[in-house]
């Protein structure tokens, strides 16, 4: 069962609209301000001639980023504004830029400046010489490298390897955040695209009921012109959990699969208290009891931080939030108890009857959380594709 992403309110396509561009370039923007302006100057003009729209989805805090597309589009209406009240990644920001968008090509680029505009073109060329569904730019095309450093760049091709390796994707780069698909392609994986975390090329290609033929461009990450890096341990936290819903056909959804690693470390967390409190003298009761209440403690803020990341809980929420976390919490340990004993007394050996009923208080506890620590956000409406100039809207 894959994680739902907001579904469409209406159909964004018109195919006998002759004003509908042939090409849609979404732009996913966070906290840009300094860049956004310069690339959708550069972009406009690497497109001249061509038939194409530019939708830009704001998740900024501020204000700042939004106004600066408002700028440019009321000089050019082939620039649209989309308008998020909250982040919530990359992912589901891609998805809503391409629901609203009217091409029959759809492209996905970031608005900071490190991508060349120049690939776009190529890009369209090559999909439409090769009759491809998905055009990509690649970093590991060449021994040139990828254009990162350091740390980024060293778990850049971790990740690249795992995505590799975990869903047989026949690209060189399978987290590239440059790349285009036919309007096709994407109305067949929209029903099971994830939308979790930062990485959606790995969602696209794995989504269908089939592989889809890829070409590839190489390319090389250019200097930031404003904003900060996304990359970082949680994304890469996203990534893996969306690797394990891919791999498992969405048995084990992206947040399931990172709610539970979050609660192994919990357990890791729980032995070394238990096993601290002890050395330190107190009575097993004492020592369990601050082992337990460790545990809680960190599963509500490793969870906060990365499972629901997109929701996450601050302030005066983030206290309320842990208290009913710990809350649901102890029902689920009920939960887990009242399933082990019920198991064992129809003939479930214990170790076995003892995991089963574990199992069932973790899924207790994911869907407690779900519901009600980090509720999920209304999704709103659709944007109005038929926005000559640009639209704010609460998506």
């Amino acid at each position: 069962m894959t994680e739902p992403v907001p579904r469409r309110a209406a159909s964004a396509r018109v195919d006998h609209d002759p004003r509908a561009p042939n090409l849609s370039v979404v732009i996913c923007v966070l906290d840009e301000a300094e860049a956004i302006g310069g690339v959708l100057d550069e972009l406009t003009a690497e497109l001249a001639g061509l038939s194409f729209e530019v939708l830009v989805v704001d998740d900024s805090v501020d204000e700042e980023t939004s106004w600066v597309v408002r700028g440019r589009g009321l000089r050019d209406p082939r620039i649209r504004l989309i308008r998020r009240a909250g982040a919530r990644g990359l992912a589901s920001a891609a998805i809503a830029g391409w629901d609203a968008a009217r091409g029959e090509v759809l492209a996905l680029m970031d608005g900071d400046g490190q991508h060349d505009p120049r690939l776009i073109r190529q890009l369209l060329a090559s999909l439409e010489a090769t009759g491809a569904e998905v055009a990509t730019a690649s970093r590991y095309m060449t021994p040139a490298g990828s254009g990162l450093s350091g740390f980024r760049d060293a778990i850049s091709r971790i990740g690249t390897r795992a995505a590799q390796a975990l869903i047989g994707a026949r690209v060189t780069d399978p987290l590239s955040g440059l790349f285009l698909m036919r309007r096709a392609w994407f109305e067949a994986v929209r029903g099971s695209l994830t939308g979790v975390g930062f990485k959606i090329l790995v969602d696209v290609l794995t989504s269908g009921a089939r592989t889809p033929q890829v070409v590839e461009a190489p390319t090389a990450l250019r200097t930031r012109l404003g904003g900060a890096s996304k990359l970082d341990l949680r994304v890469m936290a996203d990534l893996a959990g969306l690797l394990v819903e891919k791999r498992t056909r969405g048995l084990i959804p992206a947040r399931l699969a990172m709610f539970l690693g979050v609660g192994v470390s919990g357990l890791m967390a729980h032995l070394a208290v238990l096993l601290s409190g002890q050395a330190a003298g107190l009575s097993l009761w004492a020592a369990q009891a601050l082992a337990i209440f460790t545990a809680m403690s960190w599963n509500f803020w490793a969870n906060n931080l990365l499972t629901f990341r997109d929701q996450r809980l601050r302030g005066r929420a983030a206290l309320a939030g842990l208290g009913r976390f710990y809350a649901g919490c102890l029902v689920g340990a009920v939960v887990s108890e009242a399933m082990a004993m019920g198991l064992n007394v129809l003939g479930v050996p214990g170790v076995a009857a003892g995991l089963m009923g574990a199992a069932g208080g973790g899924l207790f506890n994911f869907a407690a959380a779900r519901v009600g620590v980090w509720r999920r956000a209304s999704t709103g409406p659709a944007p109005n594709p038929e926005t000559p100039v640009w639209r704010e809207a609460e998506a």
